[in-house]
């Protein structure tokens, strides 16, 4: 697989050795166990894969070449280039400006932009809307774009059975960027329709069964950053009522059921997988590193959560000290503090993972600073 030049600043030694010592000794990624990294009184149980995935490091060498090759230049970028505050913080603190928030609410307008300013495409890509407005105003966004190259399979998937009478059922969260990007793409070539979960996939279900004309072909896609088993789960729940409704023969349910399991994100697939994989290790708690708005990682708490108590933290400022904590309910949407979150027994044992969006030098310093705990 390609290897990006991203910034040092998101690099770590230590992650970098042991994600390198696990690559050598498993080629075919089939142990999914967690590295241990064992300090005597404290523990740390390392997911086997976290961390920066192909289609976030694309976006940071994409980025970070642009303000190189451009010092005289206005550059914008659509939102936030990924969910990670410090990465966006950084892409600021060189001079890009961001033209709309994650909601997609307008912060600059774009009648405000010429054609030789510079509009960098985020990883989780744009809808055909925005495109043409910015081809309109003259400005280049092919060499600037940074839409994840996994997001766009997923497009050119729904374009492929688009085009053969099927609509396109998306899983994923309908405020999205990635979501609202997917669906303008898949809508253009044919009736598409968004659901966030098994509830609304059940009700969609009750109006395939009223044989509604376009839902008589479905495929379902996904937001890349979702629960693989969710959108399995739902897949399987709406082929199971095509067939129940069409009682097609065993080798014509692909007339009525699209098969896109070829969809699915591989680096959501690996890191979840690993997460099912550290929870087997007995562990006293959980933490888990990323941006707080970020997908895929809240998913990584949700499977956490299930199994032991699971602390969802920004950055190493929210490990206050070894009695205080400040971490994310996402549930809520807003940050608690805890106090005695740490057991009073030696050793403790933690796991620790992080989302596709956060750099390997904050897990260390998450690491280092939990370490410094049970020094002296």
């Amino acid at each position: 697989m390609k290897s990006f030049e991203i910034p040092e600043m998101y690099r770590s030694p230590l992650i970098t050795a042991v994600k390198q010592k696990r690559k050598e000794e498993d080629k075919l990624k089939k142990d999914f166990s967690p590295t241990l990294l064992d300090f005597g009184t404290l523990r740390i149980h390392l997911a086997r894969h976290f961390g920066f995935c192909y289609g976030v490091e694309n976006a940071i060498e994409i980025a970070f070449r642009t303000i190189a090759e451009n010092p005289d230049k206005r550059i914008f970028l659509l939102s936030e280039m990924i969910h990670n505050p410090q990465v966006n913080a950084d892409l600021q603190s060189y001079g890009i400006t961001f033209m709309q928030d994650t909601y997609g609410k307008q912060l600059i307008p774009f009648e405000s932009l010429t054609a030789d300013d510079i509009v960098v495409i985020p990883a989780f890509g744009t809808t055909l809307e925005i495109e043409e407005k910015l081809r309109k105003i003259g400005i280049q966004i092919e060499k600037y774009n940074t839409t994840c190259p996994f997001v766009e399979k997923v497009w050119n998937r729904s374009e492929q059975i688009a085009r053969k009478d099927y609509t396109i059922v998306i899983h994923g969260k309908p405020r999205h960027e990635e979501t609202r990007a997917t669906f303008s793409h898949a809508s253009f070539y044919a009736a598409s329709i968004v659901v966030k979960d098994m509830n609304q996939a059940i009700e969609l279900g009750k109006y395939i069964s009223g044989d509604i004309r376009d839902l008589q072909k479905i495929g379902v896609v996904n937001q890349t950053t979702m629960l693989a088993s969710d959108t399995q789960a739902i897949a399987d729940h709406l082929k199971q009522v095509m067939i129940a409704t069409y009682q097609p023969a065993p080798d014509q349910i692909s007339a009525r059921f699209a098969d896109t399991r070829d969809t699915l994100c591989y680096a959501t697939n690996d890191n979840q997988s690993a997460v099912y994989g550290m929870l087997e290790t007995k562990a006293d708690l959980a933490i888990v590193v990323g941006g707080y708005n970020s997908s895929n990682t809240s998913h990584l708490v949700e499977l956490c959560e299930e199994k032991l108590p699971t602390y969802f933290i920004r950055d190493e400022s929210k490990l206050l000290s070894k009695e205080e904590i400040e971490h994310f309910d996402f549930h809520h949407k807003l940050e608690k503090n805890t106090k005695h979150y740490l057991p009073e027994k030696t050793p403790v044992d933690i796991l620790i993972t992080s989302g596709a969006s956060c750099p390997d030098a904050i897990v260390e310093r998450v690491i280092k600073r939990l370490k410094s705990f049970f020094e002296g």
